[in-house]
């Protein structure tokens, strides 16, 4: 069995920060891939940011400058630090992990937690 919990949302004003964090435990060998998405009311879900285990990354582009994901490949945890929040960036922040190779994704999500934003 391998869970996936989140934690770290919340309300905040424009301009504020919130750190999202989340661990992953169970029968895990090594996690490939950690990331966020978000999905926000009426929206398709779509990737906010990823760490490959190596440490290479990739952010969406209305969050570069702003967020910053890391990890810690010994604990499987990883974070979000979301900085200058913009009502746009109101979402269920989901995070996921990936378990598997190149072309064959072994994908655990977390329950979400709410992000909320006001101007």
């Amino acid at each position: 069995q391998v869970q996936v919990v989140e934690s770290g949302g919340g309300l905040v004003q424009a301009g504020g920060s919130l750190r999202l964090s989340c661990a992953a435990t169970g029968s895990i060998f090594s996690i490939n891939v950690m990331g966020w998405y978000r999905q926000a009311p009426g929206k398709q879900r779509e990737l906010v940011a990823s760490i490959h285990r190596s440490g290479s990354l990739d952010y969406k582009d209305s969050v570069k400058g702003r967020f910053t994901i890391s990890r810690d490949n010994a604990n499987d945890t990883v974070w979000l630090q979301m900085d200058s929040l913009k009502p746009e960036d109101t979402a269920v922040y989901y995070c996921y992990i990936d378990l598997g190779g190149i072309g064959i994704p072994i994908v655990y999500w977390g329950q979400g937690t709410q992000v909320t934003v006001s101007s």
